[in-house]
């Protein structure tokens, strides 16, 4: 099976702060994951290291892969690896229309722009796609006008127009209202279904889905425990994980945490 991500003997630091001590963490395609843990603890800087935003310390027998490569362009791994994120959210041109922030995927960029050509197929998949994600009316609506529901949907889009082999969602029905978080994790059991590998990196719990099968807990810089769902994710794990009591509780095929004894 073909690894989407390879880490191992990870080291980074943030200013003078050391976040990652030797992190190795694998994934493969097809292995919906959750990467769960307290804020603080390193999932921002896992999804930069991803991205290349940022780059570990050099260490022997030390290297991050994405797809099986160690040396990506950016924009090219943008394409392949599809990450949506509270950043990008707050990053994101406000006058951009809905078409225009779909399209933009295919450069990687915020918005479009004079110089960049879109085919009339290029239009036809974008369109495609904002029907698939139930927002095809809001297409000349702009950005800034829309719900953080809506927007979180068009990001969601602009991540699939190029059909990357996986998507990473940074806590992604954080903000939004109980109608809109179910609706937006529908489209996201749905993708799974589909076979599109999803890594969901969080701090809420209910935001797992039933498909997700493996559940990953990172604290204090380094991968705590790992495996399957089931086995991973109980109120006496999560307890020490969260250094609090939780007592976790489940319904279809959902978890959510609710306070434990005191």
């Amino acid at each position: 099976m073909q690894k989407i991500i390879e880490m191992k003997n990870i080291t980074v630091f943030r200013g003078e702060t050391q976040v990652f001590d030797g992190l190795t963490l694998e994934i493969t395609k097809g292995c919906n994951t959750a990467i769960l843990g307290p804020n603080g603890v390193g999932k921002s800087t896992l999804l930069k290291l991803l991205t290349r935003e940022i780059y570990p310390a050099e260490g022997d027998d030390s290297y991050i892969r994405v797809l099986g490569r160690e040396l990506w362009n950016v924009w090219e791994l943008r394409n392949h690896f599809g990450i949506i994120s509270s950043d990008l959210q707050q990053e994101y041109a406000g006058d951009a229309r809905g078409m225009d922030a779909i399209l933009s995927g295919y450069y990687s960029s915020i918005d479009t722009y004079a110089h960049q050509r879109f085919s009339a197929k290029d239009r036809e998949r974008a369109a495609r796609v904002m029907e698939n994600l139930g927002v095809a009316e809001l297409a000349d609506r702009r950005f800034a006008a829309m719900s953080t529901g809506e927007q979180r949907r068009f990001l969601l889009g602009r991540a699939l127009i190029n059909d990357p082999e996986a998507l990473i969602l940074d806590e992604p029905t954080s903000g939004l209202d109980l109608k809109s978080c179910f609706q937006y994790l529908n489209i996201v059991r749905r993708l799974m279904r589909a076979g599109k590998t999803i890594i969901l990196v969080t701090h809420h719990i209910h935001e797992i889905p039933p498909e997700v099968s493996r559940v990953v807990f990172l604290k204090g810089g380094e991968v705590i425990a790992d495996g399957e769902k089931a086995k991973i994710l109980t109120s006496e794990s999560l307890s020490r994980l969260f250094d609090t009591s939780i007592q976790l509780v489940q319904g279809n095929g959902f978890f959510q945490a609710m306070p434990g004894k005191a």
